[in-house]
């Protein structure tokens, strides 16, 4: 989804740019696998509109408290993509 791959160093227009693909990508696993991962994919965009609004949120000099908050909310959507990535490769083994 690109979360490993997030680069801050391109400023704050790259990193808008690098969520709208994870925000793209998300949406597309949500929409083909809510029917079999309900519970999952609500966590998956749970994590990523709140990823969406700190990211929308920031400033062209974001404060420290923005970028934790940035982090933190990433990282929630790290963690809701793996238990998707867990329940699906066990229903589907």
């Amino acid at each position: 989804m690109g979360l490993t791959s997030l680069n801050v160093s391109s400023g704050i227009s790259g990193l808008e740019s690098q969520f709208k693909k994870i925000q793209s990508d998300a949406t597309a696993l949500v929409s083909s696998a809510k029917s079999d991962f309900p519970s999952q994919t609500s966590a998956v965009k749970s994590s990523v509109d709140a990823l969406s609004g700190a990211v929308k949120t920031l400033s062209s000099s974001p404060s420290a408290g923005q970028i934790a908050t940035v982090a933190t909310d990433a990282a929630s959507v790290v963690t809701s993509v793996k238990s998707f990535s867990d329940a699906s490769s066990s229903k589907c083994s």
